[in-house]
């Protein structure tokens, strides 16, 4: 009997999926998508032209097992003679609903798109209940989560403010609508997301004045000009905490600090899931930012826009906290103190835009389907609540510590248990390794040995 896989989720994560089980198994797929086109998610749907991918186009093929597919696409529809370009990120948007459209096509009827959205997850009589908002009820046997980031959660007191000078969501319909020429924008965060927000609104012709906070105020690094790579370490960094960050230092002063990030990609996850929980957290509360603005990084072009942007005085870059806000008049009255300084400072901006990033605290979520997981104990958040608990295998865990083998997770909702999990060259090989273990495709050649 030929068995049904659902995928609830129809962006990057998803879409891959469901690519590499029509490629390694014969299961009949439904990709469940809420919004109307499967085949590209938020990151690369919502995307506006002036976003460009945060990574050359040497290293975004949706495959590991063809690490030039991408670049040969591009290559046949002539976009660039560029070798390693950083292409639209709607570019890329076409590139995945190309590869599923023709997966879809040559998988026979096995892939169906469901639109809807999903909102509980059941398992009984040893089926898989999929139970849609509009009422309908899809039946299968294995369900895979493939449902991206959470947006942002909204620090103490902004819940409160007036809707149109707060966007909680900066990819919610309106979020940068209605924004006079005159306005100051506040930009909760000065990371990735808040990168996108500023090319968005001068996108979109926003002649006001942006200002990005952050408690440190620090940008992500840009990428630097290609060139050979470092040669590979051998085998995993066996310290953990200070000392690893002893070694990393001592190896960017031997050969700079982006290789000596970069040659530790390979041995990342091992690493996360070898340290103790509690080495992960003081990770996560030290050195989590400057890890972040050190490995994701931007593309050039977007560095020399940023700065063209702050020498004009139309950015500006803050470290502080935020002290106090309230609505007043025609604006809010925000109280911050700068970092390293004891006097509050007032600024009043027409709206502040939440760019803080995604997150992924499964007991603060309102999605109604994570929500109905949860309440029935069937998934549960990971130790340090920052996505869904899963085993190696990338099963969820239920509240008493029992995996599903009916119920995956995939993507950055996973990081908890793989940390770099949140960059398409991890997702690509997660979706292909849990599609060919389902459809036993590991085993071919003695792999699973």
């Amino acid at each position: 009997m030929t068995n049904t896989i659902a995928i609830i989720g129809g962006g990057f994560t998803g879409t891959l999926a469901a690519i590499n089980l029509l490629r390694h198994g014969d299961a009949k797929l439904l990709l469940i998508e809420r919004h109307a086109a499967a085949g590209e998610g938020l990151a690369y749907g919502a995307a506006h032209p002036a976003h460009l991918l945060n990574v050359r186009a040497a290293n975004m093929s949706a495959f590991p097992d063809d690490p030039e597919h991408f670049r040969r696409w591009l290559a046949a529809r002539d976009v660039s003679a560029d070798p390693n370009p950083f292409v639209p990120r709607l570019r890329y948007g076409d590139y995945l609903r190309d590869l599923l459209g023709e997966a879809q096509a040559a998988a026979a009827g096995r892939l169906e798109i469901v639109h809807g959205d999903a909102v509980d997850v059941v398992r009984a009589d040893g089926c898989t209940h999929v139970t849609l908002a509009d009422g309908r009820v899809v039946t299968v046997d294995t369900v895979m989560l493939a449902v991206g980031n959470l947006p942002p959660h909204s620090p103490p007191g902004m819940g409160d403010l007036p809707a149109h000078r707060y966007a909680p969501d900066p990819w919610a319909k309106g979020a940068l609508d209605g924004l006079g020429k005159d306005d100051t924008v506040m930009a909760l965060g000065t990371g990735l997301t808040m990168v996108d927000v500023v090319l968005a609104l001068r996108a979109r012709g926003f002649a006001g004045r942006i200002v990005a906070m952050s408690r440190r105020g620090q940008l992500p690094h840009p990428h630097a000009a290609a060139g050979a790579p470092a040669d590979p370490l051998r085998e995993r960094p066996r310290e953990t905490g200070a000392a690893l960050l002893r070694r990393v230092r001592a190896r960017a002063n031997e050969i700079g600090w982006r290789p000596a990030i970069d040659e530790l990609r390979r041995f990342t996850q091992d690493m996360w899931r070898a340290a103790s929980d509690a080495e992960r957290a003081r990770f996560l509360r030290h050195l989590r930012p400057w890890w972040d603005i050190h490995r994701h990084r931007i593309a050039p072009s977007v560095v020399d826009a940023l700065a063209a942007l702050r020498r004009d005085n139309t950015l500006t870059i803050c470290g502080g906290r935020i002290l106090g806000t309230e609505a007043e008049g025609h604006c809010l009255a925000v109280s911050w103190r700068p970092r390293g300084e004891t006097d509050a400072q007032t600024l009043r901006p027409a709206r502040i835009i939440n760019c803080t990033g995604p997150q992924g605290d499964l007991l603060r979520a309102d999605e109604p389907l994570l929500c109905a997981l949860v309440a029935r104990g069937t998934i549960r958040p990971d130790t340090l609540r920052i996505g869904i608990d899963v085993d190696a295998q990338s099963r969820t865990v239920a509240t008493d510590g029992t995996g599903n083998d009916w119920l995956y997770a995939l993507g950055p909702m996973t990081r908890g248990e793989f940390w770099e999990i949140v960059a398409v060259p991890d997702i690509r090989v997660q979706s292909w390794s849990v599609a060919r273990r389902l459809a036993n495709a590991q085993w071919v050649g003695w792999e699973g040995l």
